[in-house]
């Protein structure tokens, strides 16, 4: 199966993670950064999902999933030790047209999570389409080295050039060929002061 890259804008969304543990805390902290509504859904919180309980970063249902706490969500995470659980919640959430992913187990997906490098405003997505996230993990680890924090500047210098030039150059070819000029002359510096 091919899957579609995509970035979503989740702010405001709501989005629930069913499952209290380490790995729930993880999605439901991602999610949270992103600016979504999460909500919780666990009879017992872990460490992770109490820390973001106190932050105000989520709300917490203390109870075992029901099929009433999919109401309004718009992506649910599904992170639970229970088969059944996981299984419920991705046949409730396609019936409805939500989109699920359960954690690890990309059959009962509708959509998977990359593992990624962040430097900023710079996210770089890495995917196996599921069949080997360690091989994902390890592309990643390889990329945060390659990738270091001065890339986080380049691409606030590059917004502010964008914009500049967006506003001041006209046409797309022209515009294109000063942003080619303007990341060569860059990495040009780099690759010399290397």
């Amino acid at each position: 199966m091919s899957y579609y890259p995509i970035f979503l804008k989740l702010e405001g969304r709501p989005c629930l993670v069913i499952g209290g543990g380490q790995v729930a805390a993880q999605k439901a902290k991602a999610l949270a950064a992103c600016g979504a509504k999460v909500t919780v859904v666990s009879p017992r919180s872990g460490a992770g999902i109490t820390r973001l309980i106190r932050r105000k970063k989520v709300i917490w249902r203390s109870h075992r999933f029901k099929p009433g706490d999919l109401k309004g969500a718009e992506l649910v995470v599904a992170a639970t030790d229970e088969q059944a659980v996981n299984e419920l919640a991705y046949r409730l959430a396609v019936r409805r047209g939500i989109w699920i992913n359960v954690v690890d187990q990309p059959v009962l997906c509708s959509f998977i999570v990359p593992s990624v490098v962040r430097r900023g405003k710079l996210e770089i997505a890495v995917s196996t389409s599921g069949v080997s996230p360690a091989l994902s993990k390890w592309i990643r680890k390889d990329l945060e080295k390659r990738y270091g924090p001065e890339f986080e500047r380049l691409v606030d210098a590059m917004g502010k050039v964008r914009r500049r030039v967006m506003a001041k150059v006209p046409g797309v070819a022209r515009r294109k060929a000063v942003f080619e000029k303007a990341l060569r002359a860059y990495f040009r510096v780099i690759n010399e002061g290397a």
